[in-house]
Parts: C-alpha cells; sequence; structure tokens
C-alpha cells in the first residue's frame, strides 16, 4: 500500500497485494510453507520497485503470526529486510492486537465493541472503547492455522474454536455490543453476503450484518456448502477455501459474545499503524469531516463557502424545531461540504455524478445510511427536490428517516447557491426570522438586496412544500 502522506483519513494512491500463505502447514512442519516463501520473496523485489517507482518517502514493513511463529521466521524475515532495504518489524501478539484495535478506532466514529482480527495464523481479540483499548488476547484460530489443525474437518474446527475462545473469558463483556470484523477472510464473507443479498451498495467498510438475518447464511458456508451461492465466482479461489474456517470462527464468537451486530473494517494493523503515527491532536479529528473537506479543496469552486454552508446550515434545522443526534450533524456538515463537488460535470449530469463520487468514496467514520443521505442531498441539489425516480437503491439504503432529511437539505442548498453564486461572505449574514403567523423568513442583507429575484422565491416555495411550512424570502430592515 502507497499512501498519500499519514493522515486521519489516508489516501492510497497505489495497492497491491498477494496472498502467499507463508502459514500453510505450520501446525504440523513448524516452518513457513516453501512456495510460500519463494512466492513472497519474489514479491518482495516487485513491492520495492514499486515503492521506489511512486517516490515513496519511507517503507514501513510489518510481520505478523506466521513470521513470529515458524521455526524457519527469523531466516525469512533477514532475506526480506536484505530485500526491501529497511527493518521488518515484527509484531508480537499484543502489538497485533493493538494496532487492530487502532484501525478500528481511526475508521470508525466513537468505537464501542470487540475487535476480531482473523488472519491466516492467528485471531486477535480485543476491547475497544472510543480512544481505549482494553483486554485482548491472540488465539491460534487463523484459518490456515486453523485448517491444517482440524485435518480439513469443519466440526472439528468449530470444536477447536469453541474450546480456544473460551479463554477468552471477558469476551462476554461485549454482549449487545458491537463486533468489528477485521481480515481479508471476513471482508470476503462480507462481499459473498452482499452478492447473496443483493445489496445495493459495494462499499465494504462499515458493512453492517444483522445477526438473526445473516445466520442461516454463516451457517450454510460454516458446512461447506458455498459452491452454488450467488456471486461465489467472484471470491479469489485462495480465499475461497478459507470462507467456511472464517464462518465457523464467526458463529462460534456470537455464541460466546452474544454482539448486537456485526461491523465490517477495511481498517486493521496497517491503518492502525499509520494511525499511532499521528499526533494526539490528529487523532482527535472527525475523519469523516477530514476526508469531506480535502475532496471540497480539491473540487469546490470555494471552499470557504463550503465551510460557511456547513457551519450555517444547522440553523435552518434548529428554526425548523428538528432534532439532530451527533451523527446527524456530521453528516449534514459532510454533505454541506461535498455539495459543490460536482460543479464541473455538464449540467445533466452533476447530480449522478456527485451521488456516485460520494456513495463510493473512501470515506471512513460514516455508515451506509448516513453514506447514502449524503449522496442524496446532493443528487436532490441538483436534481430537483421530487426526482423520485433517480437512485432508488440509495433512497432505501438512507431509511425514510435520512431521505427527508435530504430533501430537506438538499431544498435548502437549492435555495443558498442561488443567492451566493457558489462564493463565500453572504451565507453568514443569512437569518432565519421566526413570523408571529408561524411561517419562517430567511432575511438577505440590505447591502445585497439585488440578489433577490423570481427564482430564489420559486426555489423557497418548493423547499416549504417539503417543509411543511409556510417559508419566505425577504430583505432585512437596515
Amino acid at each position: 500500500m502507497i499512501y498519500e502522506g499519514v493522515a486521519r483519513s489516508p489516501t492510497v494512491l497505489f495497492n497491491e497485494k498477494m496472498l502467499a500463505g507463508l502459514g500453510r502447514g505450520i501446525v504440523t512442519t513448524g516452518k513457513l510453507d516453501p512456495d510460500g516463501v519463494r512466492r513472497a520473496v519474489e514479491e518482495f523485489r516487485r513491492f520495492r520497485a514499486l515503492s521506489e517507482q511512486a517516490g515513496a518517502k519511507s517503507l514501513d514493513v510489518l510481520a505478523t503470526a506466521a513470521a513470529r511463529d515458524a521455526e524457519n521466521g527469523p531466516d525469512f524475515i533477514h532475506r526480506a529486510e536484505e530485500i526491501l532495504g529497511t527493518r521488518i518489524r515484527v509484531l508480537s501478539g499484543r502489538e497485533e492486537a493493538g494496532y487492530s484495535a487502532l484501525g478500528v478506532i481511526s475508521g470508525f466514529y466513537r468505537a464501542d465493541g470487540i475487535v476480531g482480527d482473523l488472519g491466516g495464523g492467528s485471531l486477535e481479540l480485543v476491547d475497544v472503547k472510543d480512544q481505549h483499548i482494553g483486554d485482548g488476547i491472540t488465539l491460534p484460530l487463523g484459518g490456515l492455522r486453523l485448517q491444517d489443525m482440524a485435518k480439513g474437518s469443519l466440526s472439528e474446527a468449530a470444536a477447536i474454536a469453541r474450546k480456544e475462545l473460551s479463554r477468552a473469558g471477558w469476551l462476554k463483556e461485549g454482549k449487545g455490543r458491537p463486533f468489528y470484523c477485521v481480515g481479508g477472510t471476513w471482508r470476503n464473507l462480507a462481499r459473498l453476503h452482499m452478492m447473496v443479498t443483493d445489496y445495493p451498495l459495494s462499499v465494504m467498510h462499515h458493512y453492517e450484518l444483522d445477526i438473526a438475518s445473516s445466520a442461516a447464511f454463516l451457517k450454510q458456508v460454516a458446512k461447506g456448502d458455498i459452491d452454488k451461492l450467488e456471486g461465489i465466482g467472484r471470491i479469489s479461489k485462495s480465499r475461497r477455501a478459507l470462507l467456511p474456517y472464517g464462518a465457523v470462527v464467526l458463529q462460534e464468537i456470537i455464541a460466546a459474545m452474544k454482539p448486537s451486530k456485526l461491523l465490517v473494517s477495511a481498517l486493521g494493523v496497517r491503518e492502525g499503524f499509520l494511525y499511532s503515527l499521528l499526533s494526539e491532536e490528529d487523532r482527535g479529528v472527525d475523519p469523516l469531516i477530514s476526508a469531506a473537506e480535502e475532496l471540497a479543496l480539491l473540487r469546490s469552486r470555494s471552499v470557504t463557502h463550503a465551510h460557511e454552508l456547513a457551519e450555517w446550515s444547522g440553523t435552518f434545522f434548529e428554526a425548523l424545531g428538528i432534532e439532530e443526534t451527533e451523527d446527524d450533524a456530521r453528516y449534514r456538515r459532510a454533505a454541506c461540504l461535498l455539495a459543490d463537488i460536482g460543479w464541473r460535470a455538464h449540467p445533466e449530469y452533476r447530480g449522478t455524478q456527485s451521488l456516485n463520487i460520494i456513495a463510493h468514496a473512501s470515506f471512513i467514520g460514516i455508515d451506509h445510511p448516513g453514506r447514502a443521505f449524503i449522496a442524496l442531498a446532493n443528487l436532490f441539489r441538483h436534481e430537483g427536490l421530487f426526482a423520485n425516480d433517480l437512485s432508488p437503491e440509495m433512497r432505501r439504503l438512507a431509511t425514510p428517516h435520512y431521505v427527508e432529511r435530504a430533501r430537506l437539505l438538499g431544498g435548502l442548498l437549492r435555495v443558498v447557491y442561488l443567492l451566493t453564486a457558489s462564493m463565500p461572505g453572504i451565507i453568514p449574514q443569512l437569518k432565519w426570522r421566526e413570523d408571529p403567523d408561524g411561517s419562517l423568513t430567511l432575511l438577505v442583507p440590505k447591502s445585497h438586496a439585488a440578489l433577490m429575484g423570481e427564482r430564489p422565491h420559486g426555489r423557497m416555495a418548493q423547499l416549504a412544500k417539503v417543509a411543511g411550512r409556510e417559508l419566505a424570502l425577504a430583505v432585512a430592515d437596515g
């Protein structure tokens, strides 16, 4: 992975992976798989060349369970260090669990639950709450290792997983809290579930599996009955064989922990390591707002205008008497920051382009309904408030709560952009006045009275229909 820099919401410039299978057979031989070692060493040469070609300023290399536990691990690490030209950090089980936890802390806004990072050789479990890392344990339940220990028997794998998980007595403290799934096997399991259920958004991070409704799916995969599942052909063969073992371990975790839901994290040890390099101040930054600000800086006509809009837009919801949760407010701010990212597109496509960029952007710190809300608010801002034939998938994902708020915010954006010409300076001067008859009037400063006209009045009338309240535009006195 080559990153643009160390940032709160890191941007990936280049990504390539290869599943070497280093831990295959380690249970019986005690050594790294010879073929896996050969393939990995060859790939390291390419990885170093790619890093140099991209102009990477530094190279950080982490090694986990297989290299840590194998008899020939030190020799492998030495060879790899010579090829890569840098020291390799061989993580202890505690360090691996800690970085996995930091990966989830960095990717979820105020994470609160149990993190499980399932690799080829081990499973790291650790309790997280906001910025705090609690109890943790490393168990020999990685997919390749479990497959070897169970000698290919899925029922035996379940028994082994149950016995090993009993060592994590604190796991029951996660009852009623989310379980965060980290690692390639669980991500591919989630990807398969997306295809089986015809999920409308192909974004892995923060994908949610309901415990009850996903039980039958997990049971089928845990039996190894996957060949006829919809979309199985899109899972690589190297990953496919480990899916049943990932499902077995997940079933046993659900039984022991009784979580409220399963949340998939696209961020793990690697991103946790990057997060550890940030200052304490940068760690506290909201990753969603940080990413939205960066996109606004790159694509908006005026990033200052975007910031003004984000700060001011809450006054409209306050005037309407609409309460916002912390996430509601965060998502509204992000939607405002992103409201102008489609302006360079052809007018016929600004709405759909903005929706597609937002829906599929690598945002973190946001769930899928919130992502759909931001996308829809920007669709309505460009396409109109009654574009019901567009993106039914996003409306279904957003839930009625966010669809209604997206219309309100989109309608507000349609009014404000006509009054500002997308440039800063006016928004902070706009004020809401509640009139004696209960109607609301948006007051434009007298110095800018010439901005009033048919189109802004027409847009305000449309917004009034959505809000179900009398709304008007007027010039302020004085």
